[in-house]
């Protein structure tokens, strides 16, 4: 409970797939594609406005049930950094129907599992459980989303938790909080750049009338996506939500405005050292466009870049770094387009052996200059389009997967189609529009570069 999470990198999960295994898999991908989608969800509406996704999959009698609210860490006013994820954890506090430590306990009693989790853009709660008892979670999780009831005492001890998770995940952490210092950086103005969990000083301001107002505000049926995956029937599902997610009444939303990041004209540095390291490490980020965000005909092409520059051990920065050169203990590049504002690509590496950062930095930009100016191949394309899809294929047998991909997705703005072909749509990619994509965002000016090193013993 309470996981400040990031949001994940790729539409369906970050799954690793063996060459072998694309290959084995390239005949059925062929058929889903010929196929509408996917998931071939069921896609409702009930009258308050919430939106409703039914995922069927008769293998197994379970069930995930999620609620998605379109609301996240970026949405929080100024001074109040780390609010969403706070009334997150307060979310578990109860009703009066279910009080404290009720839900939990009910879940438990019934074989199943539950958690939530906030994100810059998003605040999920999920439960997985047997489909005989989808009712009973789909009752409690609709009477918590109007319900609320919070104490001042209650509010004072999950700030503390809060306070807790964040020293242990970052203040103790040199890793994280490397991270956090690197976030800050890489956006100028964008919300992205506060931590989700907030800054400890905020957190410490926070109370019950700000989680209570930032409750009412936002935690509405017409700002909530239902997504229900696993052994169900739409009908049934729309039954049930109309009983029990249906009788709440809709309220006005405030406009999502966040400020736009400005251009960026100068590349930046973060040296963090800490005696707590062992080894050193380097990365760098490139702001960049995402799928709702800036020139969104590039996010998929740099979905693309990113699967040849890091995807696996036949990737550029594996074959260039840590087996031709030696100079890497590992190497690899990601980039994120599900973010309703700017992302991010980053390129990443460690040292090995008697190489040291400047080894690192050095070849990582040979590779990059010979991206724009010499560009990937069409077979370096392919093969990179072949095993995301394959990626996506895989996602299918996994019932979270499937409900997070389409909860992330509709939360942040994507349509149905942008999340269910998906795989289609990736293996429409040229290695043209991935050398645009590239030449676009791999600029120097609009960089970051980070290096934690160990520091010495005092």
């Amino acid at each position: 409970m309470g996981s400040a999470w990031l949001s994940v990198g790729r539409m369906f999960g970050n799954f690793r797939i063996p060459a072998l295994l694309v290959l084995a898999l390239l005949p059925v991908m062929a058929a889903v594609e010929a196929r509408a989608g996917l998931f071939n969800p069921f896609i409702g509406k009930l009258e308050n406005g919430m939106r409703v996704v039914v995922i069927e999959d008769h293998r197994a009698p379970v069930v995930t049930h999620m609620v998605w609210y379109g609301i996240g860490g970026a949405d929080e006013a100024p001074g109040e950094a780390g609010l969403a994820h706070y009334l997150e954890h307060l979310m578990f506090k109860g009703t009066k129907r279910f009080p404290a430590g009720v839900f939990s306990r009910v879940v438990a009693e019934n074989g199943g599992q539950e958690n939530a989790f906030t994100t810059h853009d998003y605040t999920a709660y999920f439960q997985n459980i047997a489909a005989d008892k989808l009712p009973l979670v789909m009752e409690m999780e609709a009477d918590r989303m109007s319900n609320l009831v919070l104490s001042d005492e209650d509010a004072e001890t999950e700030k503390q938790v809060v306070i807790e998770e964040r020293r242990l995940r970052t203040d103790s952490q040199p890793y994280g909080q490397f991270r956090e210092q690197m976030q800050a950086v890489q956006y100028l103005a964008y919300p992205y750049r506060i931590p989700v969990i907030g800054w400890q000083h905020e957190i410490e301001a926070l109370n019950k009338d700000k989680a209570l107002a930032f409750y009412r505000k936002y935690y509405a049926p017409n700002n909530a996506t239902l997504i229900v995956a696993g052994d169900v029937r739409p009908e049934e599902v729309m039954k049930l939500a109309r009983k029990y997610y249906g009788v709440i009444a809709a309220r006005p939303l405030p406009a999502r405005l966040r400020p736009q990041e400005p251009p960026q004209r100068a590349a930046r540095r973060v040296e963090f050292s800490d005696p707590r390291l062992s080894v050193p490490s380097w990365q760098r980020g490139y702001i960049a466009p995402s799928a709702l965000y800036g020139e969104t005909r590039f996010a998929l092409p740099l979905v693309v870049l990113a699967e040849v520059l890091g995807g696996g051990t036949t990737s550029r920065l594996y074959r260039e770094l840590v087996v031709k050169k030696g100079i890497a203990a590992y190497a690899g590049a990601s980039y994120d387009e599900n973010r309703k504002g700017p992302s991010l690509f980053h390129v990443y590496a460690r040292p090995r052996g008697k190489a040291g950062i400047g080894d690192i930095e050095r070849a990582m930009d040979d590779i990059i200059r010979d991206i724009l100016e010499n560009g990937v191949s069409e077979a370096e394309v392919k093969r990179a389009r072949d095993s995301l899809a394959a990626n996506a294929i895989y996602a299918r047998d996994s019932l979270a997967a499937a409900a997070r991909s389409f909860g992330e997705g509709l939360a942040i703005g994507l349509s149905v189609d942008d999340i269910d072909n998906w795989p289609a749509r990736i293996r429409a990619v040229t290695a043209a529009q991935v050398n645009e994509a590239a030449r676009a965002v791999l600029r120097a000016e609009g960089s970051a570069t980070g290096i934690a090193r160990p520091a010495p013993k005092s």
